[in-house]
């Protein structure tokens, strides 16, 4: 059954985005910008928030309010919406970008880096679109878009934290799209392959699998056009070469696709220092 949505007028809306200050956050809120949104833009680093928002008044001529926080620490949703329910701001639709991955064996890496990993691409994700949800739902005409991976797919050797936790985001927000389906709230998940980004600033070079980087402006390019058709899938893959990727894992199935990952993984270790 087809359920199409009011085109949709971003200059209307006041957007949330987290993990605004690199790469693919700050590339959303440059590309909402740019459409008339006001934002909200949040991450640890100050420096580079203000940086950004004082850019973005700037060039478009659009409210952008900053917001400081760690989005590792516990209850990060109900934080963000009490601070900025303080401040008389309405946030209608959200971006949830943050993220960051360990990149190592499993066995070998510490506890506390894994669970800060999860609270971050996990728990935040969660929290956050549990806390502005209900205000989305009863608007009915923003959206909610949280970024997974294309690590999602698969199993993910010597990334399983990070791989895992984008399999949550994954069926997480395929899940949400179908229950707001009649609300007129746009729900959508990105799932990006390599990125030229800080990502690999925290995951490492060999992050990347040797596959080819995608530039920050194509993959949100990808995102944006597909939550503006009148009836969004609950998912979208930037890139032609990911969404092929995709497909060939599906067809091996998961035994060989992990196996596939994993000798990647293995072979670019071998060839970076």
């Amino acid at each position: 059954m087809s359920h199409t949505t009011r085109p949709l007028d971003y200059t209307h809306h006041t957007v949330l985005v987290t993990g605004a200050s690199a790469g693919i956050g700050a590339e959303f809120a440059r590309q909402l910008a740019s459409r008339g949104s006001s934002l909200v833009v949040a991450a640890r680093r100050v420096g580079r928030l203000d940086a950004l928002a004082a850019q973005l008044r700037r060039e478009h001529g659009v409210t952008v309010s900053t917001l400081p926080i760690d989005l590792a620490q516990p209850g990060a949703g109900q934080t963000i919406r009490d601070q900025l329910d303080a401040r008389g701001i309405d946030v209608t639709s959200v971006v949830n970008s943050a993220g960051f991955a360990n990149l190592g064996p499993f066995h070998d890496a510490e506890l506390p880096d894994l669970m800060t990993e999860i609270a971050v691409d996990v728990n935040a994700v969660v929290e956050i679109s549990h806390a502005f949800m209900p205000r989305l739902r009863q608007r009915g005409d923003g959206f909610l878009l949280n970024v997974a991976s294309m690590a999602a797919y698969q199993g993910n050797p010597t990334m399983a934290i990070y791989g895992a936790a984008k399999a949550f985001v994954l069926s997480f927000t395929e899940a949400l799209w179908h229950e707001a389906r009649d609300t007129g709230l746009r729900v959508l998940v990105l799932s990006p392959g390599a990125t030229d980004t800080e990502f690999f600033d925290v995951a490492g070079d060999r992050a990347d699998g040797g596959s080819r980087r995608m530039s920050p402006t194509a993959v949100v390019t990808t995102a944006l056009s597909a939550l503006e058709r009148r009836n969004p899938p609950p998912s979208v893959i930037p890139g032609r070469s990911n969404r092929l990727s995709e497909v060939f894992g599906r067809v091996l199935g998961r035994r060989r696709a992990a196996e596939m990952v994993g000798s990647l993984m293995n072979r670019t270790a071998a060839r970076r220092p």
